[in-house]
C-alpha cells in the first residue's frame, strides 16, 4: 500500500511563493499556491492598458540560473517556456551636472569610462570588484540558500564575513577603492534595489555588482509577466493547483502545528503551510488568534523596515529611442536625500529615479509606434511618514512627469496615452505590505542571516516562510533563493 501524499500549502503567488511551489510539486508534494489577486505575480504584477503592458514590480533578472535550475528539477527547460533577451548596458546611470555613465558587461568601456572620470579609479575599480567577487562567493553561493536556523550557524560565517568587512556600509567599501563620488554612487545604489541605504547596508551586498558580471542583465520577452506565466505553467504543468482571487484568512493551528487554512470560509487541511505573504501580515493577520503570532507580530513591528516607492505607469503615442532599458536619474543630493527617504517624515523637494523603457529591449510592450514606461522614486514608508497619498500621489506625479520632460523626455505630457500611479498606501492595501515597506525588513547586518525571520518559525514546526522578508532577503535572486532554502526544510521534515 502507497503512503500517503504529503500536501502543502503556500500562500502568495509571488516569485518566492511560486519558486516555493514549483520545487515542492517537482518532490512530488500535492501544493496548493492560493494568491488573494486576480493574478499571479505579487508585486510582480501586469497591468494592460489601450494595448500597453505594464509590469508592476522588479524588471532586473540577474540570476537565470537560479531559474533555469527551477526548470531542470523536472528534466525541463526555462528557454522552452520564457526567452530572456540581455539587456545592454545594464544600466545608464545620468546626473544633473550632465555626466552619464553606461554601465555595462564590457570592460573596455567600463575602463574608459571610468578613466574620464578619473584614472586613478580604473585601478580602484578592479580591486573593487575582485572584493565584490569575493564577497559574491561567500555571500551569494555559498550563503544564499542556506536556511540560518539557529546562532550557531551565524557564528560559524562569522569569521568569513568578518574578514570581508561586513560590518562596514556598501557606500565605505566602495569608498574604500574608489575616489570619484559619481563612480561611488555608480557602485554602491545597488543595495537600493533590494530595499537598504547604502549608508546603513552591509557591504556583502556590494556582491550584487559580481553578480550582475557574473551573469548579466536579462529581461524576459513580453515583461516580467510572462516570467511569471511560465512559471505558472511549469507549476501546473506538474500537476499543483492554483487559486486566484482567494486570500487566505487565518491559518489553523492545532496541537502546536499548522493543520489548515481558511479560505472563503472554507477550512482545507495541509501537512505543511509556507507563506509567501508579508511577514507581519502573517503573523498578524493570519496567526493573530494563537499566541505564536500575536507575540511575533509585535517583535517584527519593532524592526526597522525598508523605505516604500512612488511608482508612474505611463505609456506614450511615441517612441522614445533617446532611451536605454534602465535609466538612473540621481537627483542633485544622494546622501542627504537617502538619509531623508529612510528617517524623513515627509516627502523629499528633490528625487531620485529609476526610469524603465522596456520597448528598448522588447517592442511588443506597446502599440506600434508607441511605448511604455514606469518610473519610480524610493520614498519614506508610512511609519516614518503618515502622508495622505490620495492627495501627496498627483503632487508628487505631476513633478516627476515635469522633471524627466525638462531633462529627458520632450514632450512627454503631450504624448500621454494612459497612466496610472501605485503609492506607498497601495503596498499597504494591495499587498499587505507593513507601513507599505516595498521590501520588507531594511537589510542592514543585525537584520540579516540569523536575525531576519528564519525560513521555518521557531514555535511551529510545520509553518515556514519565504519571500523577502526572510533570508536571504529581496530582489528576484533573494526570494528565489529563499525558496530553495525553505524547500530543503519542507522537504526533510519527517511525514507526520
Amino acid at each position: 500500500m502507497n503512503p500517503p501524499v504529503r500536501t502543502a500549502a503556500v500562500i502568495g503567488a509571488g516569485f518566492g511563493g511560486l519558486a516555493l511551489a514549483i520545487r515542492l510539486q517537482s518532490a512530488g508534494v500535492q501544493t496548493t499556491l492560493f494568491e488573494s489577486r486576480d493574478k499571479p505575480g505579487g508585486r510582480a504584477y501586469v497591468w494592460h492598458d489601450e494595448g500597453f503592458t505594464f509590469d508592476a514590480g522588479p524588471t532586473v533578472i540577474t540570476d537565470p540560473s537560479a531559474l533555469e535550475e527551477l526548470f531542470a528539477l523536472s528534466g525541463r527547460k526555462l528557454s522552452d517556456y520564457v526567452e530572456l533577451l540581455p539587456v545592454a548596458p545594464f544600466y545608464r546611470l545620468c546626473w544633473e551636472d550632465g555626466a552619464v555613465f553606461d554601465y555595462a558587461n564590457d570592460q573596455a568601456a567600463m575602463d574608459r569610462q571610468i578613466a574620464a572620470l578619473n584614472p586613478a579609479d580604473v585601478e580602484g575599480y578592479q580591486r573593487f570588484l575582485a572584493y565584490s567577487r569575493a564577497v559574491f562567493r561567500e555571500g551569494y553561493v555559498k550563503l544564499g540558500a542556506v536556511p540560518f536556523l539557529n546562532f550557531r550557524s551565524m557564528v560559524q560565517a562569522g569569521p568569513q564575513l568578518a574578514r570581508l568587512g561586513a560590518w562596514r556600509s556598501v557606500y565605505d567599501a566602495v569608498s574604500g577603492f574608489i575616489r570619484d563620488e559619481h563612480l561611488r554612487q555608480a557602485f554602491s545604489f545597488h543595495s537600493l534595489l533590494v530595499g537598504g541605504s547604502p549608508f546603513a547596508t552591509s557591504s556583502i551586498y556590494a556582491l550584487i555588482h559580481a553578480l550582475e558580471r557574473e551573469w548579466g542583465v536579462w529581461f524576459p520577452r513580453g515583461g516580467t509577466g510572462a516570467l511569471v506565466q511560465a512559471m505558472v505553467r511549469l507549476f501546473q504543468d506538474l500537476g499543483g493547483q492554483l487559486r486566484l482571487s482567494a486570500p487566505v484568512e487565518r491559518i489553523e493551528v492545532e496541537a502546536g502545528r499548522a493543520s489548515a487554512v481558511r479560505v472563503g470560509g472554507e477550512r482545507i487541511a495541509f501537512d505543511q503551510v509556507a507563506s509567501n505573504a508579508d511577514v507581519v501580515h502573517t503573523y498578524e493577520r493570519l496567526l493573530g488568534h494563537v499566541p505564536r503570532g500575536a507575540r511575533e507580530a509585535e517583535r517584527l513591528k519593532s524592526k526597522r523596515f525598508s523605505m516604500s516607492l512612488f511608482v508612474i505607469h505611463f505609456g506614450l503615442r511615441r517612441p522614445q529611442p533617446q532611451l536605454v532599458h534602465h535609466t538612473v536619474c540621481f537627483g542633485p543630493r544622494y546622501r542627504e536625500l537617502i538619509q531623508d527617504i529612510f528617517q524623513g517624515d515627509a516627502i523629499p523637494d528633490d528625487f531620485s529615479l529609476y526610469l524603465h523603457a522596456p520597448c528598448a529591449t522588447d517592442p511588443s510592450l506597446a502599440p506600434p509606434g508607441c511605448s511604455t514606461h514606469y518610473v519610480l522614486a524610493p520614498v519614506p514608508h508610512l511609519g516614518n511618514a503618515p502622508l495622505d497619498w490620495d492627495v501627496e500621489g498627483p503632487r508628487l506625479r505631476d513633478r516627476i512627469l515635469a522633471y524627466l520632460e525638462r531633462r529627458y523626455m520632450p514632450g512627454l505630457r503631450d504624448d500621454l496615452v494612459t497612466c496610472r500611479i501605485f503609492t506607498p498606501a497601495d503596498f499597504r492595501d494591495e499587498l499587505g505590505a507593513h507601513v507599505g515597506s516595498a521590501f520588507s525588513l531594511e537589510p542592514v547586518l543585525t537584520q540579516s542571516a540569523w536575525f531576519r525571520p528564519h525560513n521555518r518559525d521557531d514555535a511551529i514546526p510545520n509553518l515556514y516562510i519565504v519571500g523577502a522578508g526572510t533570508h536571504p532577503g529581496a530582489g528576484v535572486p533573494g526570494v528565489v533563493g529563499s525558496a530553495k532554502a525553505t524547500a530543503g526544510l519542507m522537504l526533510t521534515e519527517a511525514p507526520q
